[in-house]
């Protein structure tokens, strides 16, 4: 960090060395053209929605991105610590993040291996966000992990032509705080520009212990001519939360809805909980990214960018009356000098460490041709991902200098390499004024291989889990649609579009002993309308998204009792996404969305655990089910937001209603998450001082009405008795009542 703070510094020093430069150059506007391919226009006949800088920065008080999309249709966000600060995380059309491709200036986000991206190793991104858009279904051909039923296109913000600066702080609730400074150099000489960012999010979460310390920076320099643009980006994030993710068991919800399981070491000599206090997830993460664009014609533009993103970190956790075999630990005596005897210790609690040390990095490029009834690209990339998983053993509690333990001790090792290569075509050619053709088609090739040690005991073999994967895979990815523009006000979509999809890491690791899950794969029909006047504006959207081969879990476990994904044959979500707008005064504007839909699988069969007298498992039950609901999949999520301008006051009243939702697939109410309904209120006031250009104060009341709510949850346990009666150990995350952030946003 020390070095963002040089070149901060040195960034200041530069701005107003050239402020004076600055004013003789007014009239030179500069747009700066970055053509991001994967990008849906207003002719690609798919659902989609834009999110621009002025509605990220009005709702960017240090929650994450899965918080500043919730008021897009068909979204769920939620969050570990109930706050939206640290481990959040969100889902589209009910399609989990794991399949949701995110890419910033075209270059893949997703872990390669888990295939989810992790919000809290870049905290405070959208402050360097130009816009974002989120793209509901398969969407365009994307670089990464496929797109299977959404994509996240962020492009973070363009050069400003003139120096700037920006001091931004927020501070609320569960002291919750953000400061981000922001600087720019504007234009220098003509060719040259940076910009810089550093922030700083703190907050002691509403789950207890449920801590984030996040630090972040960005940098871009940028070099540019008549027909070149070539920009290094650099951003990176370091973070510390207290881990929340194991949530709240069911029967504390009513007494004590912000208890935090993790960390549990028993209790002292009064009978009050212990908590370790290093239960803690730590890790850095910066990436590397230098673009290069070249206009050869105003119709023809290439663009090509070179990525890495280096990932290392580890988590830590106390866990107690471990197996020590399980471990790869001897039992040792234990002295017990108290009571004067030995005891041979099988069991004993432990702290252990979770490391990786992951490495990615590739090319993307695109070739885009726009002239007369051509809006074409040629694109495509190549990337590599290498991770090393490890484990270490670092305490053993009663050891006393046993030959067989060393601290650090390493119990597992293994890694993953990942090779993903694309390519793809797409145009949109327009047949007339109004009628034109979409077409888009991708090859991708992945080859995953794990090699290792797992982190499983296999007590069939006495050793630790062994993993050998080498798997390719070979897919084709086409789109096709139709836009029709009845009018100047009225225009219809309609496509289908073929998307696949990889296993991820954990779909191996706790794969059935000699069956490896295969692909999936994803049919989507989409058809749409839109219409647009000066006061009113209505879209619709229906969807119907076919899946063969999707991978879930049935309450099936693994031969070492691990749960375990089952590629189920048959399975689909369809539904109906509404949009309006409507601005009937000038200082009035509302907003809203409703997606209503049915998520079903066919023929499902669940598993149960058997536990005999014992409390030792002793096989499983299955239960056909017939057609049920596919797991945490709304059939109703609702957006409204009520916006009021007058002179300098902005006030935005945002409500969001979330239908039930089940925590397994089995349609069970007694595995379910509440439907829940939630209002916010947002307040802004802009003024200006003396020596400054702007100042915006602001103010956001979550949850006003104080609504008691959980967003996400899972089954912990599901099993029968020995004498039959069905036993379920379910997880809440429960999320704040009303709490308040104030803040501050100072542009010079």
């Amino acid at each position: 960090m020390k070095k963002v703070f040089v070149l901060l510094a040195a960034i200041t020093a530069i701005q107003f060395s050239f402020a004076q430069k600055q004013d003789s150059i007014k009239s030179i506007r500069i747009q700066e053209v970055q053509v991001i391919s994967n990008r849906a226009t207003e002719k690609t006949p798919l659902s989609y929605s834009n999110i621009g800088r002025e509605e990220i920065d009005k709702q960017n008080f240090g929650q994450d991105i899965p918080f500043l999309i919730a008021l897009t249709p068909s979204v769920v966000a939620t969050s570990d610590a109930g706050t939206g600060i640290g481990y959040t995380g969100f889902r589209i059309r009910g399609t989990d993040a794991n399949r949701i491709n995110i890419t910033a200036n075209g270059v893949p986000m997703n872990d390669a291996e888990s295939q989810t991206v992790f919000w809290v190793n870049m905290p405070d991104f959208a402050s360097s966000l130009q816009d974002l858009q989120v793209q509901r279904g398969v969407g365009t051909s994307t670089n990464g992990a496929g797109a299977f039923g959404a994509s996240i296109n962020m492009k973070t913000g363009n050069i400003p032509t003139r120096a700037y600066g920006e001091l931004n702080g927020s501070y609320g609730s569960f002291n919750t705080s953000k400061v981000t400074l922001k600087l720019g150099t504007g234009i220098i000489g003509h060719h040259f520009a940076f910009d810089a960012r550093l922030s700083g999010i703190n907050s002691d979460g509403y789950i207890d212990r449920a801590s984030a310390d996040l630090k972040s920076y960005f940098f871009q320099g940028t070099y540019y001519n008549e027909k070149d643009i070539l920009k290094f980006i650099v951003f990176g994030g370091k973070e510390k939360t207290y881990h929340a993710w194991d949530g709240v068991p069911q029967d504390l919800l009513k007494t004590d809805r912000t208890y935090n399981p993790c960390g549990y070491m028993g209790t002292d000599s009064l009978g009050r909980s212990m908590f370790y206090d290093n239960q803690t997830d730590n890790y850095i993460q910066t990436n590397y990214q230098l673009a290069y664009l070249h206009i050869f014609r105003p119709e023809l533009k290439l663009n090509a960018t070179l990525h890495y993103t280096k990932g290392d970190g580890y988590y830590e956790e106390y866990k107690t009356g471990r197996t020590l075999k399980e471990y790869g630990l001897t039992p040792f005596i234990y002295k017990d000098m108290v009571m004067g005897k030995d005891t041979l210790m099988k069991k004993s609690d432990l702290i252990r460490r979770k490391s990786l040390d992951n490495h990615f990095g590739g090319g993307i490029f695109s070739l885009d041709y726009n002239k007369g009834k051509w809006d074409a690209s040629l694109g495509g990339g190549a990337n590599y991902y290498y991770c090393d998983h490890s484990g270490q053993v670092m305490w053993v509690k009663n050891y006393a200098g046993d030959a067989y333990f060393r601290p650090e001790q390493e119990y597992y090792q293994n890694d993953g390499q990942k090779t993903d290569a694309n390519i793809y075509a797409r145009a949109n050619y327009a047949l007339s004024s109004k009628f034109s053709l979409f077409a888009d088609l991708q090859y991708r090739y992945i080859n995953y291989r794990i090699k290792g040690k797992n982190d499983k005991w296999d007590w069939n073999t006495s050793d630790m889990q062994a993993l050998n994967i080498d798997e390719n895979f070979n897919f084709f990815n086409p789109k096709f649609g139709l836009f029709y523009n009845l009018s100047h006000q009225n225009e219809l979509f309609a496509s289908f579009a073929i998307a696949n999809r990889e296993p991820n890491r954990k779909n191996y690791t706790d794969a059935e002993k000699g069956k490896m899950p295969v692909s999936e794969r994803l049919f989507d029909y989409e058809l749409g309308y839109k219409f647009k006047s000066a006061v009113f504006s209505a879209g619709l959207n229906l969807y119907y998204m076919k899946y063969k081969d999707q991978l879930i879990l049935t309450g099936k476990v693994n031969d070492i009792g691990e749960p375990l994904s089952t590629n189920i044959p048959d399975s689909y979500r369809t539904g109906i996404e509404l949009t309006a707008g409507i601005k009937p005064l000038p200082w009035m504007r509302w907003d809203g969305n409703l997606t209503l839909s049915k998520n079903k699988i066919k023929d499902y069969s669940e598993f149960v655990t058997i536990y005999d007298e014992n409390y030792d498992p002793a096989g499983q039950q299955e239960n056909y089910l017939g057609t049920t609901d596919i797991a945490y999949s709304p059939n109703v999520i609702a957006n409204s937001l009520f916006t009021f301008s007058y002179k300098q006051w902005e006030a935005g009243f945002h409500s969001n209603y979330v239908g039930k939702q089940y925590l397994d697939n089995s349609s069970s109410d007694d595995r379910k998450i509440d439907a829940y309904f939630v209002n916010n209120l947002r307040l802004a006031y802009t003024f200006k001082l003396k020596g400054v250009k702007s100042v915006n104060a602001g103010l956001m009341v979550n949850n006003i009405f104080d609504a008691e709510y959980e967003s996400n949850g899972y089954v912990y346990d599901a099993s029968y008795t020995a004498s039959g009666e069905r036993l379920n150990d379910l997880r809440y995350f429960p999320q704040a009542g009303t709490n308040v952030l104030v803040n501050l946003n100072i542009s010079f």
